[in-house]
Parts: structure tokens; C-alpha cells; sequence
């Protein structure tokens, strides 16, 4: 089974021109860009945890009540899903739009309501925390109302330490974003 959430645009073929792929007849969303180390390493990190989690409630289930054993393994379903979702966060596009997926929320927007998408220099998080350092930041100023929080920086979790593959993913942005409005 094809793990669609983990490919880019360009499956291996780093030679091939940032130009959107069109699919007929389907609602499909990809990822402009290959998940990051940091955020790899953090879902794997949370699956590990997980998988002790339900080693212990298999051993709750055999030495105790089956109540403890439930919890503990919800609490796992909770880890696992919070991994899962871990690795679906990031800006998708599609003809439709562009849709920024968080930890918990999600944020689609139609082409034609955006007016600009740009790449600029400014204080960007490090990896989320509140710690500024300055960077690069992809915006996305709205028709109506104000510009959307920062979509990508060259130090997310995606990007750190990868500042080609932050232009890159940048560029196909700005491109679907050219091609679609």
C-alpha cells in the first residue's frame, strides 16, 4: 500500500521542472515537498513510545484488572494518532487550493482567494519553539482579509538544514499558486 502522505511532487526525479501535475476528475492533494528528518525522527520517536505503551498494557491485561489495560491502550491510540498526524502536517496543493494541515486543525483555501504568494526575509521560529532566528518564510496574502500565518520557514522541521529544498518547495508553491489563479 503507497504511502502517499510521505511522497513528493517528484517521487526520486529531482530533474524535472516544478510544474503542478494535474489529475483528472479527483480531489488530489500532494505534498510540495519531502517530510524532514527532524519530523520523521519525531513520529518514529512517538511509535516507539507507543509500542511500550502497549507492551505494558499487555502486561497490566495479564497481571491486573482489564480496566488499566483499556487506558493504557488508548493512551497508545492517542500516541499513534498523534504520530500519524505528526506526518500529515504541512502545506498540501491541488487544482482546488492549497491546504495548510496542522497538528490540529486544517486550512484549505481556493486559488482564487488568494492574491499573492511570496518568499521573504524575517525572524521565523525555530523549529516551533519560540525562539526567533532569521530566516526565510513562504506567505500567502488573502483577497479579503488579512495574510495567513506563516505557511513554510527554512527552519521547520521540514527544512532545517536544507535551504535548497526550502526554495525548492517554495518555488512549486508560488508555481501552483501562478498556474491555478
Amino acid at each position: 500500500m503507497p504511502l502517499h502522505f510521505l511522497t513528493a511532487d517528484r517521487e526520486s526525479d529531482h530533474s524535472a521542472p516544478d510544474v503542478p501535475l494535474v489529475h483528472s476528475g479527483q480531489d488530489f492533494w500532494r505534498r510540495p515537498y519531502r517530510l524532514g528528518p527532524w519530523r520523521v525522527a519525531l513520529a518514529a520517536f512517538l511509535l516507539l513510545i507507543a509500542a511500550y505503551i502497549l507492551i505494558s498494557a499487555l502486561i497490566i491485561g495479564m497481571a491486573g484488572p482489564s480496566s488499566g489495560a483499556s487506558a493504557t491502550v488508548c493512551v497508545a491510540l492517542v500516541v499513534i494518532a498523534l504520530a500519524l498526524r505528526l506526518l500529515r502536517v504541512g502545506i498540501w496543493v491541488s487544482p482546488r487550493g492549497l491546504r495548510r494541515v496542522g497538528l490540529l486543525s486544517t486550512r484549505t483555501l481556493r486559488w482564487r482567494e488568494i492574491s499573492r504568494v511570496s518568499t521573504v526575509q524575517q525572524p521565523v521560529k525555530w523549529l516551533g519553539t519560540p525562539r526567533s532566528v532569521q530566516g526565510q518564510a513562504l506567505l500567502i496574502e488573502r483577497r479579503k482579509g488579512g495574510p495567513l500565518p506563516t505557511l513554510l520557514t527554512d527552519h521547520n522541521a521540514d527544512f532545517l538544514g536544507g535551504s535548497q529544498s526550502f526554495d525548492r518547495a517554495a518555488d512549486t508553491v508560488e508555481a501552483w499558486a501562478a498556474e491555478h489563479r
